[in-house]
């Protein structure tokens, strides 16, 4: 019995390995700045500048990447919702209990441009699990596609 154990292990250890092949960019490095800057100007249009990012969760695997992210403004200062260009435009929504300074974000690279392709304010879903979605970025959402 402790044989087959082991077999089975040693034969799913690729499958588990593979399902994480992304990795988290360095602070402070170019990569990571670039994904942040794709989205910059998306959460700029609703929060104002500046904005920085509080990353909770970042992941790269070759061209795709994914960030769940809570904008901020500089030095660690909250966003006052009611004082913001998405506000102004019903865009913003104070109301709810989502956050509406969170972010998720799908990006993929096109050439030496990182672009965030899908992204989402103030989500009160896992939207990113969508079948189609998955089918594409895949190797940095896997823990949420089925």
């Amino acid at each position: 019995m402790h044989r087959l154990i082991m077999v089975l292990a040693i034969l799913l250890c690729p499958l588990t390995a593979s399902a994480q092949n992304w990795f988290e960019p360095a602070r402070g490095t170019a990569l990571r700045a670039a994904l942040m800057d794709a989205v910059r100007p998306h959460a700029e249009w609703i929060f104002g500048a500046p904005i920085e990012f509080v990353v909770e969760d970042l992941r790269v695997a070759g061209d795709v990447a994914f960030a769940s992210l809570t904008a901020q403004r500089p030095g660690g200062i909250p966003i006052n919702l009611r004082a913001t260009p998405g506000y102004a435009r019903g865009v913003v929504d104070t109301s709810g209990v989502s956050v509406p300074q969170s972010v998720q974000v799908l990006y993929r690279r096109s050439g030496n441009t990182w672009v965030a392709q899908h992204f989402e304010f103030g989500a009160t879903d896992v939207w990113w699990s969508y079948g189609p979605l998955c089918a594409e970025y895949r190797p940095v959402i896997s823990d949420v596609c089925y």
